[in-house]
């Protein structure tokens, strides 16, 4: 689907100012492949992968090579044989404690967190690119309805000069007419003002800037939806299985591994090392090598500090990503509870314009054009039931673009896909 975006790209930007028409599943799909905000993320977690290796490497041991004795009388003949101290030495520093392990582990809840980030980002993303999504659909119904509208009264200004030429409606009326017409077509550049606006909000989304005057939203408005607030352990289950929430308790169990870790701090490393000492002696009748061998072994003495601090700012770093996990669900859970009241008032809206107020308007308008076409009302009557009408449906689209965002946060809210598999999972 990607290689046909693409694709599709590319011909608009050849030929022209052609419309890039996507549906939301594409243009979410689209995000997902081209957002900075996502690409940054997982740029993140690659970091965090390399700090998996890094955490997990073993200290290098450490070769030295030294020489003293140098003076004057060295003696002759070939280096080797010459009055040299020389010592080659090998050290190598051995971690007690399980430093290494407690640091990989650490390392790895960290990678985890990354990784949770980035679903975090795309589930923020799923939502944002739905509401822009939705303003662009609000935005062409929108600009659709007022070009009907201003068509209309067109119609209707010329119909009124010529029974005004026939001397059958009054100068003022036409007037009247007029100025609706004239509000008609500066509600248009109103509209296309802000198609302009909703499709380059969503071509930032996308990543798509360079043809954000071609996007076009194809699909219609959603279909009502029921939905009903979980139970309590279920919610529980699904609050835990949200991507934020995962990553705020990786991150707890990356700063308890951290609190172990400061732990093993006291826990003293040994640095073992063996060396290999050349000194041939000044004098050697019987042909005796001056050549040795040495070992040794190194430890700190814990008598000025014993690791108060790193200590101390373990557990402090624990305390905090304790209560960032505690208001990371709490607000998880009170961003469900807002979803659903939204979905719940949206929906109710878009009921009672659909099936009343719609209606009723629609009606209105009709019995005032038919009265005004056999004379029984004036221009004034039929101008307000059109503008009544306008500003019915009006209404209605907006209560339409509210529930569809209201269902793409509802659904962000408890991570529908995600969620509902990993709770059956544990069930």
């Amino acid at each position: 689907m990607l290689a046909a975006l693409a694709s599709l790209a590319t011909a608009s930007a050849v030929a022209g100012p052609a419309n890039l028409s996507l549906s939301l599943a594409q243009a979410q799909a689209l995000a997902s492949e081209r957002n900075h905000d996502l690409k940054l993320a997982r740029a993140a977690v690659v970091s965090a992968e390399a700090g998996v290796q890094v955490a997990g490497a073993a200290p290098n041991p450490v070769v030295g090579l030294s020489t003293s004795g140098i003076g004057p009388g060295v003696g002759s003949g070939a280096l080797w044989r010459k009055q040299i101290d020389t010592v080659l030495s090998v050290s190598q520093l051995v971690e007690r404690g399980n430093k290494r392990e407690l640091r990989t582990e650490s390392a790895q809840h960290n990678a985890r967190a990354a990784d949770a980030d980035v679903q975090d980002v795309q589930r923020q993303l799923r939502v944002l690119v739905a509401i822009a999504y939705a303003d662009l659909m609000a935005a062409q119904d929108k600009l659709a309805a007022s070009l009907d509208g201003s068509q209309l009264l067109d119609a209707t200004l010329a119909a009124a000069q010529t029974r005004r030429a026939a001397g059958d409606i009054a100068g003022v009326d036409v007037e009247r007419v007029k100025v609706d017409t004239l509000r008609a077509r500066n509600d248009i550049a109103v509209a296309r003002g802000e198609l302009g606006r909703a499709r380059h909000a969503l071509a930032l989304l996308l990543g798509e800037t360079a043809h954000a005057e071609s996007l076009e939203a194809a699909d219609s408005w959603p279909v009502l939806e029921e939905a009903r607030p979980p139970e309590a352990n279920v919610l529980a289950m699904l609050i835990d299985a949200r991507a934020d929430v995962r990553a705020a308790q990786a991150r707890v169990e990356a700063a308890q591994s951290g609190t172990r870790l400061a732990d093993a701090l006291r826990t003293r490393d040994v640095t073992v090392g063996a060396q290999y000492e050349h000194y041939p002696p000044a004098t050697d009748p019987n042909g005796a090598s001056g050549n040795s061998v040495g070992v040794s072994v190194s430890m700190p003495l814990f008598t000025r500090y014993y690791y108060q601090g790193e200590i101390a700012s373990a557990q402090a770093a624990l305390d905090a990503a304790q209560v960032a996990l505690e208001r990371t669900r709490e607000r998880a859970s009170a961003e469900v509870g807002v979803a659903l009241a939204q979905l719940g008032s949206a929906a109710e809206r878009v009921r009672r314009n659909r099936d009343e107020l719609l209606v009723a308007a629609e009606k209105a308008a009709r019995a005032a054009e038919y009265a005004y076409q056999n004379g029984a009302v004036g221009v004034m009557d039929v101008l307000d039931a059109r503008r009544t009408l306008r500003a019915t449906r009006l209404d209605a689209l907006a209560a339409q673009a509210d529930f569809s965002k209201a269902l793409a946060a509802w659904k962000a809210a408890i991570e529908t896909a995600d969620a509902e598999r990993r709770v059956a999972a544990k069930n």
